[in-house]
Formats: structure tokens, sequence, C-alpha cells
């Protein structure tokens, strides 16, 4: 039993071992990285504490004579008497002991030692740095898979790491100079909520809130633990993420910038009233903070430009700018591959409602529908919306050979998309509009040739979609293509085969990865109804489109019907002529005149008079019969 549990606690230690090892392969540039931030925020927490009054953690100008310690305070190093200060100080020696109030030499020796410039509290450093341990802990926890299953990029770890630094750094002199030292003159001076915006639009409202929350505790540390600073900047970056959440336009960022200066004001104020602070003290700071707002808005909006060039983020406005169909790409699709151009439009309505209504990011849904299909535009005679008014390229080659076309388009579309340097949420879009499921049709008819075909060879080689945008294009592409060939378009057939094309989705693991929970399909199944009753809705024929309909029925003859008729007129005359030649052959005339009356009126009547007209044919061969 024994050797059984210690087998079994190393076989978990390995596995323990193993996924260490693999995770740490795995995340080696975000761990060096988050490394390197910490040690650049230590050596400001160094010069703080280098510059700082304090002693064993305690601000020399909170204490004073009689005051108790709660701690045994014990001098590190020797301090020898100076022209202006007598007082002397021996390392090792005990300055004040735990518990027991203090008196006035060792006051004197306290102070010493806290204004000496070569004299460094390690204790207070060391608190800094256990205190920025747990903010790396706090990031790790924040940026796992839990809230973000598809991961965070390295460029945006790299961003949000910088601004950490700058902002610790700024609050940290903010905090220090004799000016700015008061904690509500420090606010103004703390670019958090310029930070905050810059996230919020480039990355999402997810990874700013998170990001409010690690600044924040951040400028709790720069700030000497003074809880004004701390509050102030989680409320006011809290509410800068959730400002720009809808932004789509640029000159919308004029509009949160004032918003988010009278934001600042009300805030502060807020803060003072909770502090017992005076509101009239320190008037400037309420000016700073409303000034700081407006500004962080206005920078922001400059500096998005570049750093969308740089970083290549699925921000609104990029989204925006991808979303205006006049440029190049759209206007070779809508040339060569028109089916696949209107097929895009109608995919994109489709997908941009239904994320609207479950609360994904519909933009980059409609997006990433305008862009899914851009592999086509190579080869655009081998997709069926294409394929109008030509035989079908398929029906002549081989079905290995149709797979391997139709499966590249994907490929395709995902260098093109790097080629035109497409947000990365853009080109998994495209990527996973198919997931790997089989295409059927070909597999069938392959296995028609080879009972033993592999499925793996006539599958997509993609992956499922990891996001809700993606799946909900991929749901809208199957269903856009497959209720096109629906004959009866209803509200009733609409509605259950777009649920069977959804649960063969689900049966077949495209969904398991994206987030969507059956209410979400639900709702979707619900919009993609809703649109296309909407877009296969029937029309009432007006009367003159119905007269035009009766006289064609009526008169169905076209100048090349009249130069048919004529030719079988004179073809008739002909036959007649030799009829009469030849009397001694009756019979066989007679069934010769028959037959020729028979293709006459054949190609004259129209063809809802069919019946009439086998009628008649027997009517002469009894007549003939009969003679």
């Amino acid at each position: 039993m024994k050797k059984d549990r210690t087998d079994e606690t190393t076989d978990s230690l390995k596995k323990t071992f193993f996924s260490v090892l693999k995770y740490l392969s795995l995340n080696y540039k975000k761990i060096l990285l988050i490394i390197v931030t910490l040690f650049a925020a230590l050596v400001f927490a160094f010069i703080k504490t280098a510059s700082s009054n304090t002693l064993s953690s305690y601000n020399i100008d909170e204490i004073e004579v009689n005051w108790v310690p709660d701690k045994t305070i014990v001098a590190i190093k020797t301090l020898p008497a100076t022209a202006s200060d007598s007082t002397t100080v021996e390392k090792g020696e005990v300055i004040a002991k735990k518990q027991i109030p203090i008196d006035e030499t060792q006051y004197r020796k306290l102070k010493k030692m806290a204004e000496t410039a070569s004299y460094v509290d390690y204790r207070a450093f060391a608190n800094s740095a256990l205190f920025h341990v747990i903010l790396v802990v706090l990031v790790f926890f924040f940026s796992s898979r839990v809230f973000f299953p598809t991961g965070i990029e390295f460029k945006e770890l790299i961003t949000e790491c910088i601004f950490y630094v700058a902002i610790f750094c700024s609050a940290v002199m903010a905090n220090k100079s004799i000016e700015f030292s008061s904690p509500y003159t420090t606010c103004m001076w703390i670019p958090a909520v310029f930070c905050v915006f810059i996230v919020a639009i480039l990355f999402g409202q997810l990874n700013a809130v998170f990001f409010s929350i690690i600044v924040s505790f951040s400028v709790l540390n720069a700030c000497a633990y003074e809880l004004e600073p701390f509050v102030f900047t989680l409320a006011t970056t809290l509410t800068a993420s959730r400002i720009v959440h809808k932004i789509e336009k640029r000159t919308d960022m004029v509009a949160a910038a004032i918003v988010q200066a009278v934001l600042n004001v009300v805030f502060l104020l807020i803060v003072k009233i909770i502090f017992n602070a005076s509101i009239a003290e320190k008037w400037i700071s309420i000016f700073g903070v409303a000034l700081n707002g407006f500004l962080s808005g206005i920078l922001c909006l400059g500096m998005l430009t570049p750093l969308e060039v740089i970083l290549n983020t699925a921000s609104p406005f990029r989204l925006m700018e991808l979303s205006d169909l006049n440029n190049a790409t759209m206007k070779k699709m809508l040339v060569t591959a028109g089916g696949t151009y209107n097929h895009s439009m109608m995919v994109a309505s489709l997908a941009e409602s239904a994320c609207r209504e479950i609360g994904a990011n519909s933009l980059l849904a409609r997006v990433g529908a305008y862009y899914h299909d851009i592999g086509k535009i190579e080869n655009p005679e081998y997709f069926v919306e294409n394929q109008t008014g030509i035989d079908n390229v398929h029906d002549s080659i081989n079905p290995s050979l149709s797979v391997t076309v139709i499966r590249s388009h994907v490929k395709r579309g995902v260098e093109k998309a790097y080629a035109l340097r497409l947000p990365g949420p853009v080109i998994n879009i495209i990527s996973e509009h198919h997931g790997n499921q089989v295409l059927s049709y070909f597999y069938n008819e392959a296995k028609k040739i080879d009972p033993d075909v592999n499925p793996d060879d006539y599958s997509y080689s993609g992956t499922p979609p990891s996001t809700k945008e993606s799946a909900v294009v991929m749901l809208a592409d199957t269903v856009e293509a497959a209720c096109r060939t629906l004959e009866k378009k209803s509200v009733p057939a609409l509605d259950k085969f777009i649920t069977t094309l959804i649960n063969g989705k689900i049966e077949h693991g495209q969904l398991n990865n994206c987030g969507l929970t059956f209410k979400d399909i639900s709702i979707i199944h619900d919009s993609f109804v809703q649109i296309l009753t909407g877009y296969y809705h029937s029309r009432i024929e007006y009367p003159e489109q119905k007269e035009s309909a009766e006289k064609e029925q009526k008169i169905p003859e076209t100048a090349d019907s009249l130069k048919e008729n004529e030719k079988t007129e004179a073809k008739i005359e002909t036959k007649s002529e030799s009829r009469s030649e030849a009397k001694s052959e009756g019979k066989s005339d007679l069934k010769s005149e028959t037959k020729t009356e028979l293709k006459v009126s054949s190609k004259k009547e129209p063809k809802s008079e069919s019946k009439t007209e086998e009628t008649r044919t027997r009517k002469t061969k009894g007549k003939t019969n009969g003679k």
C-alpha cells in the first residue's frame, strides 16, 4: 500500500513538473516581460523609499515624543555626529522598544536616521517589493484563460506593462514633490485615465477593467498607502473603460473627454467628502483633475492612429475603416466573384444582427463576414454562387480535386488577410468560419468510388470557432448558403431548416470552444429567422405584370419561332405535292401525311394544348386504319 501511494505521489509530481515546464515553454516571453516590468517598478519603489523620511515603514512626520511603537527599532548603521546635529547613532543600538513610549533623545535619534540620505529604509522597500509581487500574481490570474479563453496577445501585454510603469512612476514623482504632495493634488498628475482609454479602445473593456484594478493598487503603493488617490484612480479608470465601450467614431472621443472631465470633478468632490477634507482647500486640484480627464481623451484621439498602425488591433475605429466597401479588395470581389460578394453581404447582415442581440461585438462580426471568403477571389468559378450561366466545374473533375480547391479558399483567405494586415480577430474569423467539418457532398461522392475513403481527407483543416463572433459568422455562413436551396421559404420552413443546420453544428462539435450558451443559440436562431423572412418575403404581382404574363402565354412565338414555323409550312407543302403524285401508295402516303400534321401541330400549338393534340392524333390513326 505504501509503495502504491509513493508511486502515485511520484507520478503526480512528474505530471506537475512537466505541466510547469510546458507552461514556461509556451509563455516564457510573457513571464520575462512581467519580470522586467517588476524590476522597473522596483527601481522607482527604491527611489521612493530612499528619498522618503521613513523608518521601519514609519513616516517620521507621524512620530513625536511619547509615541508608542508596535515593534522594536534597531539601528542598522552608525551615524556620527555632525556640526549641525550632535546626535550619534551606533550600529545595532536599540533605539525604541516595542510598546514603550519614546523620549526626546530617542526621538532625535529616530529623526536623524530618517533624514539621513545614506540611510535607506529597507524594511519599507521590502514591503513595496512584496506588494508588487502580489500584483504580479493578480496579473497572472486576470490574464488566465478563465477570463480570456484565447489568451492575451504579447503586444497587448507589452502595452499594458509600459502604461503600468508610466503610471507608477508619475504617482511616485507627484507624491514626492512638495507642491503636489497632497493626496488630492497628486491625482492631477496620474495619467491612469489616458492609459485606460487606450487599453479599452484597442483591446476591449474587460482588459481595461482588469488593468484599472491593477494600476489603482500600484497608485496606492506609490502614494504611501494613502486611500484618497487609490479610490479616485479606481473610480475614474473604471468609468473611463465604460465610456468608450460603444464608441465607433473618432469624433466621439471629444464627447468622451468632456464627460470624463466632469466625472473626475464629481469623484474628487465625493472623495473629499468621504475623507472629511475641505472642498475649498486645494481648489487647484478640482481644475487639475478636470483638465486631466479632458486632455486624456484628446491625447488618446491623437495617439490612437499610430498605435493602431503599430499594434494592428481590432479597435472600433479600425473596424469602421475596414467596413468601407470601397476598398480595392471588396471591389475586386464584386467584379470577379459577384456571387461571393452578395453572399458575404448577407452573411454580414445576419452575423451583425445576431451578435448585437447576444451582446457580442457586432462590428467585428460584420467586418469578419465581409472578408471571410476573400480566398475565393482567385478561383471563383469553383464555387456554386459564382456559377450562374455556366456548367458546374466539379461535374467534370475528381471529388478529391474538388475538395482540394474548396478547402484552399480558407488558407488563401488567411494569406490575403495577413498581406492586407487585417487585425488578428478578423483573421481568426476567416480561418475558423468552416471549422474542421467534413465536406459531406464530396465525401459522399468519393465513397461511391472508394467506400474506404478517409473522412479527414475531405474535411476542412481549420479549427472550430474560439470566439462568439467567429461562431456566429460560421452559423450565418451556413444558414445563408443553405436557405437559398429551399423551394418554399415560408417562416415555418425557415425556422425548421435553420434549427436543423444549427443542431448539425452542435452535434459535430463545432461550437464547443466559442463560449456560446444555449440561450445565445436560441437568440441567434430567432434573429436569423427574422432577417431571412424579411429577405425572402413574397410580393404581389401588379395588374400590368399579370396582363403581360397572359399575353406571353397566348403568343409564345418570337421572331425565331415564326421563322421556324415558316420553314415547317414549306416542308408540308412539298410533302403534299409528292403525296398527290403518289396516289398508288395511298395507305403509306396517308400515314406520312398524318405524321407531318402531327409535327406541325406540335410546333405551332402551346404546351397547354398537348392533350387536345393527343386526342386529334388518335382520331387520325383511327381514320387511317379504317381506310
